[in-house]
C-alpha cells in the first residue's frame, strides 16, 4: 500500500495524476467522466491516484497563457464523491495559503476520514494574500502524522537557478514531509542534479533521504509544448526542435519520456534515493490520454523487471 511504501522508503512507487472536470459541469456528466476514467485506469498497476488542484497562474508571468484558464471542480469533492470505485488512495493537492488555519484543519479531517493524503502547494502568485503559510499548514497536519503521510512538490528548474532545492526539501522533511512529487521532467540533467545534491546533503547530515516521485507526461502538440514552457517546465533546445520538427509529436514525446524514466531509475538506484513515477494525464485529447496509460503500463513493467514492484490485484470494486 502507498502509506507503507512511503513510510518504509520503498522504491518503485507508481502514481497516476489527473485534474477534475471543469467547474459547472453537470453532475451526471461528472459521473460519466469519472466512470470512464476509472474504467481506463482499472488495468493499471498504481499505488495511488493524484488529483490536482487547478490554479490560475497567469499572474506569475507576463507571458501570454497559450490556453485559456478553466476553473475545475474541487479535487477532494471529486475524488470522494465520484472516484470511490477506484480502490487506491487519493493524493489531493491543496494551496494552503488560500485557507485559514480552521478551514485547513477541517479539510484535513475530511481528507483523513477518506484515507486520502495531502500535498500542500504554494499560492498561484507571489503577491497573493496568504492566510496560512506552509510551516503553519504542516503544523496543523501533525495531528495525523502517525497514520498518514504528507508530500510536497520539488521543482528541478528552481534548483538549476537557485541551487537550493535540496535545502528546501530538507527543511520540509523537518516539518514532516516524507516524499516529493516533481514538476514534469523533460530535462534529465536538471532532475539528476536534484537527486545528486539531495543524496549528498542527506549523507552529510546522516539522515535517510525522502522518496522522490518524478512526474512524467506526454506532449501531443507544439502548442502543448509551448504551454509546458509557460508553466515553467524546461525543455532542452535540441529536444524542443526534435519534438516540433517530428511528424508525430506525441509518439516522439512518449519515447523521450520512457527514456527519461529508465535513466532516472538507474541514477536513483546508484544514489540510493528511493523513487517512483507519477504519470500525469491532464489532456482531454483521447490520443494523449491513451498514451499516458500506455506509458504507465510500460514504466510499471520496467520497475517489475528490475524487481522494484510486485503485481497488484484489481484496483476496481466489482
Amino acid at each position: 500500500m502507498f502509506l507503507q511504501k512511503i513510510k518504509s522508503r520503498e522504491s518503485g512507487v507508481m502514481l497516476y495524476g489527473i485534474t477534475p472536470p471543469k467547474a459547472g459541469t453537470a453532475p451526471e456528466r461528472v459521473a460519466e467522466i469519472a466512470e470512464k476514467t476509472i474504467d481506463r485506469l482499472s488495468s493499471l498497476d498504481i499505488d495511488a491516484l493524484v488529483v490536482y488542484d487547478v490554479q490560475d497562474e497567469s499572474a506569475r508571468t507576463k507571458e501570454e497563457r497559450p490556453f485559456p484558464f478553466i476553473n475545475a471542480l474541487d479535487p477532494l469533492a471529486f475524488a470522494s464523491e465520484y472516484m470511490g470505485r477506484l480502490e487506491v488512495p487519493k493524493i489531493i493537492y491543496r494551496p494552503a495559503g488560500k485557507f485559514s488555519p480552521a478551514e485547513l484543519s477541517d479539510w484535513l479531517d475530511e481528507l483523513h476520514s477518506n484515507k486520502f493524503y495531502p500535498i500542500f502547494v504554494g499560492v498561484p502568485a507571489p503577491d497573493f494574500p496568504v492566510k496560512t503559510n506552509l510551516a503553519e499548514a504542516y503544523k496543523i497536519w501533525e495531528k495525523n502524522e502517525d497514520t498518514s503521510v504528507i508530500g510536497a512538490v520539488t521543482i528541478p528548474e528552481r534548483h538549476q537557478v537557485l541551487k537550493d532545492e535540496d535545502v528546501r526539501m530538507l527543511d520540509k522533511m523537518d516539518k514532516g514531509v516524507s516524499y516529493f512529487i516533481s514538476q514534469c521532467v523533460f530535462d534529465l540533467d536538471y532532475a539528476r542534479k536534484v537527486v545528486e545534491d539531495l543524496a549528498l546533503s542527506c549523507s552529510n547530515k546522516q539522515i535517510d533521504p525522502p522518496t522522490i516521485i518524478f512526474t512524467i507526461t506526454a506532449c501531443g502538440s507544439a502548442k502543448t509544448l509551448d504551454f509546458m514552457e509557460w508553466l515553467g517546465i524546461h525543455i532542452p533546445d535540441q529536444l524542443k526542435e526534435e519534438l516540433k520538427g517530428d511528424g508525430d509529436v506525441l509518439e516522439k514525446s512518449v519515447k523521450v519520456c520512457l527514456e527519461i524514466a529508465s535513466e532516472l531509475t538507474e541514477f536513483c538506484i546508484s544514489q540510493s534515493i528511493p523513487f517512483g513515477f507519477n504519470i500525469e494525464s491532464v489532456s482531454i485529447r483521447k490520443a494523449e490520454i491513451e498514451a499516458s496509460v500506455d506509458m504507465a503500463h510500460q514504466i510499471s513493467q520496467m520497475l517489475k523487471d528490475k524487481g522494484l514492484r510486485k503485481t497488484v490485484e484489481s484496483l476496481v470494486e466489482e
